[in-house]
């Protein structure tokens, strides 16, 4: 469809613009689905692959390690392939470079269903992480490329929505498997649930065969290839600047939170239970509820703080947005981990925490694409999106050590998210470096 072309429908966007907005939308739903599923199920999966009785002690600290050695490598993988992909979306196109990663992300998943080893599982998922890397630049930037001018904050916004969808369906889909068809197969269950990686391949399909590159990109294609060298340049060096400022400063605080919520919930459910002087077949259902009703707080409050962008960017512009969301970052989690406070109530701060750390996201699938003209816009997202990762790539080590720390793990876990509550703050300090992008066209 002609970019010239008045379109009618909802929010003044055609069918086929609203078909691309849903594609990219499952596609990176998809991405978090696929990327999730393991730490759902490596507690049976990381036991039966080293031969050791699942639910023993030793089970335990094997599968702490490896989730956290894993989750490293996923990172790295996952910042390797949105650097390259990013650059692939530049050279041969946004919806070829999406339909791409999506299969490569399915493959990888679904070969873990049969890893005879947890050295080829680390390989499987390596592979999958390559491609939940690459997807969100070539998505963001076809979604940024094919909307109307004037809906591009609104449609960035509801493309990271899908994140809470990939979240929920991880948690069905392992619910359904382990506990309702196989509840007596814990040894087996979790490669059938690896097989359910699968699904996205055929949605890479439709892609392949409704979506067309859009129009911006192909006006641009046929000139001097980007190199990355070219980021660096006087020109660009400010908006790789502001790129990364903002996504590192938020990749580091989410993946620091997001890690440690198992810790933190079951440490504060077993205070509880204490206090209550519950049996131990009840403190165990405690944990477990409570472990769900953090990582229901962080994602509830992480989809409302993802649609307030879209007022925040559009009124206030997008430096006071991302000042507004690092200063609610830093001092939710200073007051949700530094003073003392009830159990419940720590708990409940899990809702600030994600309205602000979680939310401030929503806006990266906008705000990354204005920064960089069409030929550079797959690479420069892909890069400052990413780089991060590979900062953040030591926290699931560090999760892993002080979760076996028993005892004291709660402790530790709150006094490490204590400093990490400075992070945000020390990102607010630095948004003079951030370009403003409000008004502005997206660049050719």
């Amino acid at each position: 469809m002609s970019l010239a072309k008045p379109a009618t429908g909802v929010w003044g966007m055609s069918g086929y613009q609203w078909i691309v907005l849903f594609a990219a939308w499952l596609g990176w739903g998809f991405d978090v689905f696929d990327g999730l599923l393991f730490n759902y199920i490596a507690p049976n999966c990381i036991p039966t692959l080293l031969n050791i009785p699942i639910g023993t002690p030793e089970a335990r600290s094997a599968t702490l390690y490896w989730t956290g050695a894993l989750t490293s490598l996923l990172l790295l993988g996952w910042a390797a392939g949105g650097i390259l992909f990013g650059r692939i979306a530049d050279r041969l196109g946004r919806t070829r470079t999406l339909m791409v990663t999506m299969l490569l992300y399915s493959l990888g998943t679904a070969l873990c269903a049969v890893a005879p080893n947890v050295w080829s599982l680390a390989l499987f998922r390596l592979i999958a992480s390559l491609g939940i890397g690459g997807e969100w630049a070539a998505g963001a930037a076809m979604v940024a490329e094919t909307v109307p001018e004037k809906r591009r904050i609104e449609c960035g916004a509801l493309l990271y929505t899908s994140a809470p969808l990939g979240l929920a369906l991880a948690t069905l889909v392992t619910y359904q498997v382990g506990h309702v068809w196989m509840p007596d197969r814990h040894d087996i269950s979790w490669r059938y649930v690896f097989l359910s990686g699968l699904i996205p391949a055929g949605v890479a399909l439709l892609v392949r065969v409704f979506v067309k590159e859009p129009e911006r990109w192909v006006k641009v294609k046929d000139a001097v290839q980007p190199k990355i060298a070219e980021l660096f340049t006087p020109e660009n060096r400010p908006l790789v600047i502001s790129g990364l400022i903002t996504s590192l400063t938020a990749l580091l605080t989410w993946w620091s939170c997001n890690a440690f919520i198992p810790v933190i919930a079951s440490g504060l459910a077993q205070v509880k239970a204490a206090a209550d002087g519950l049996e131990r077949a009840a403190t165990l259902a405690l944990v477990e509820g409570w472990k769900a009703q953090a990582t229901n707080w962080f994602n509830l409050g992480g989809l409302i703080g993802t649609l307030l962008t879209v007022p925040a960017a559009k009124f206030l512009g997008r430096r006071p947005m991302f000042g507004i969301y690092f200063l609610v970052s830093g001092a939710s989690i200073l007051l949700a981990f530094g003073p003392a406070l009830a159990p419940e109530t720590r708990l409940m701060m899990y809702f600030p925490i994600g309205l602000s750390v979680f939310g401030v996201f929503g806006s990266f699938t906008y705000y990354l694409p204005e920064l960089f003209p069409s030929r550079l816009r797959g690479t420069g997202s892909g890069l400052c999106y990413n780089i991060g990762r590979v900062v953040a790539a030591g926290g699931p080590f560090l999760v892993g050590s002080i979760a076996r720390g028993g005892v004291s793990a709660l402790d530790s876990a709150m006094h490490v998210l204590f400093f990490v509550g400075f992070v945000p703050l020390l990102g607010f300090l630095a948004l003079k470096w951030v370009v403003e992008t409000k008004g502005r066209a997206l660049p050719e």
